[in-house]
């Protein structure tokens, strides 16, 4: 069900068109302000040094733009990047091999960094420390250990899950950037701009109703954005406006706030079968046939951001706003039932 969901915010097949809408520049980045400056400062003070970029650990949602900006620090370095993720570093020797090929002032760029396995991640920590690989040569009592230099690189790590990131691990990288959700306003110029280099006509209002239902996250903007394109040109005169954005929504059951079909089952799940909870997470997984760490990362942080949803050690609760939203009576003490 996760990759049929037009507001799951990971990567999709469809989206390897966001290649041309990715900035390449820090000025050209939007939103993320304060994480920027920060960034801004340590690129220019590496660069004035000629020293490789600390290491960098973004972490946060899906869709927000940690790839992208990997790609902006290897622009503003002037340096080459390597990309690969967590899951593909199966043994020591793959990560041996791309650190030994690694050039000077390079940039390695780990995605689901949180996924490395454990006997490959302590490859990393002299890496990252001192330049330096660890060989271990022989085995037994005539096993040696060598120390191979390595060029000067900057590790950027990216996760949507920092918290099962090792301490040895966390501990190594010298900045550590959280990726916010992106306001309104900040939505209506990634949408106004990718409409731009896509050549897609839209007007002010439909800027802003794309926004609004795009769950904070660019990736889903310009998701909805190319849906948008398609019903405008087979229904309407080619322009998005708030009509037009509106009609395709109401088409996608996606409402005003970005809430899928999904999110709405999610939601009654915890309101009509568990009494609006405390639910365990382990219980609402079996339920909906989703596994737990996809609830975790994809569906629940959105829920959490507009208030729908309270998450604590005894479960999952659904707040009052949740109920007003899917216009479901909420229960008052004493047994009496009111319509928020």
């Amino acid at each position: 069900m996760e990759e049929e969901r037009l507001v799951n915010a990971r990567r999709q097949e469809e989206d390897e068109s966001e290649l041309s809408l990715r900035p390449r520049r820090l000025r050209e980045f939007i939103g993320q302000a304060r994480l920027k400056e920060n960034l801004g400062i340590a690129i220019e003070a590496a660069r004035a040094r000629g020293d490789a970029l600390d290491h960098v650990l973004f972490y946060g949602p899906p869709g927000l733009g940690k790839t992208t900006l990997s790609l902006v620090c290897a622009n503003e370095m002037d340096a080459p990047i390597r990309t690969t993720s967590g899951p593909a570093i199966e043994r020591p020797g793959d990560l041996a091999a791309i650190l030994t090929n690694l050039e000077k002032d390079s940039i390695l760029f780990i995605d689901e960094i949180h996924r490395l396995n454990r006997v490959v991640e302590e490859i990393l920590y002299p890496a990252m420390e001192d330049f330096t690989l660890d060989l271990i040569i022989g085995k037994g009592p005539s096993a040696r250990t060598m120390k191979l230099p390595l060029p000067p690189f900057t590790l950027v790590g990216a996760t949507t899950r920092a918290g099962l990131l090792s301490s040895p691990l966390r501990d190594r990288f010298g900045m550590h950037f959280y990726f916010e959700f992106y306001t309104p306003a900040e939505l209506i110029t990634i949408v106004r701009r990718s409409a731009d280099i896509l050549n897609i006509p839209i007007d002010p209002d439909g800027a802003e109703e794309l926004a609004r239902r795009s769950r904070g996250t660019p990736r889903i903007a310009n998701r909805l954005l190319r849906r948008c394109r398609d019903f405008a040109q087979v229904r309407a005169d080619g322009v998005i406006t708030r009509e037009v954005a509106d009609a395709t929504m109401q088409m996608l059951n996606i409402d005003h706030l970005g809430l899928d079909d999904f999110d709405r089952r999610y939601l009654r799940t915890i309101i009509e079968k568990y009494d609006g909870g405390p639910v365990g997470i382990e219980t609402l997984a079996a339920a909906l046939g989703e596994e737990r760490d996809t609830i975790e990362d994809m569906y629940e942080p959105y829920l959490l951001q507009l208030g729908f949803l309270n998450r604590t050690p005894r479960g999952r609760f659904a707040t009052r706003l949740a109920y007003e939203h899917l216009q479901i009576p909420c229960a008052e003490p004493g047994g009496q039932q009111r319509l928020l």
